[in-house]
């Protein structure tokens, strides 16, 4: 509430005088110091969640161990397989991203793996490349059976061996395929 002083302006109006009694204290928590010291204090605490989120491996890039020699053949490996493909088919199949690709559709495909399978053939599609030749390449795939968990060959070279040839003839059954064994223990009666 507003004091009135005995002074009177020109026209012999009174004058509210307000009086000065806030102290230090109380001006420093003006609405603008208390903003410029809250973003101070969230800006601090952003940097220090910031350098939290680093990666772990503070290792510089002089120090950390070349690729071992596995690694080194498995990419030399892929390198090989996508440039067979591309001397050994025509047209757009024979890309390395068709091969790529593709290659990575079908074995999600086989493995179940159906949402991101349909999200590869987008990308798989986007670019250009023959959608027939997903399908002859997983026909061929399912044609040759189950892989054996004990033979040397793998998903990735059946796959490979299909994209190549999709004609490939089907596999006969092993023996253990063709006769499954009767279940032990029980009798007819």
């Amino acid at each position: 509430m507003p004091t009135y002083s005995g002074r009177t302006g020109g026209a012999g109006v009174l004058v509210a005088v307000r009086p000065n009694n806030t102290s230090g204290f109380m001006r420093f928590f003006s609405s603008r110091n208390v903003a410029v010291v809250l973003c101070t204090v969230l800006l601090a605490f952003a940097g220090g969640l910031a350098a939290f989120g680093q990666s772990g491996d503070s290792k510089p890039a002089e120090q950390q161990k070349p690729p071992s020699g596995d690694a080194v053949k498995d990419t030399q490996k892929k390198i090989d397989e996508i440039a067979e493909a591309g001397r050994l088919l025509t047209g757009a199949a024979a890309n390395p991203e068709c091969v790529w690709l593709g290659r990575r559709v079908v074995n999600l495909l086989w493995r179940d793996d159906l949402d991101t399978a349909f999200r590869h053939l987008d990308i798989y599609d986007r670019f250009g490349c023959p959608g027939g030749h997903i399908q002859a390449t997983f026909r061929c795939l399912v044609r040759q059976g189950n892989i054996d968990p004990k033979a040397q060959e793998s998903l990735s070279g059946r796959v490979h061996a299909c994209w190549i040839n999709p004609g490939l003839p089907a596999t006969p059954p092993t023996a253990a395929q063709a006769s499954p064994a009767a279940p032990a223990g029980t009798t007819a009666r």
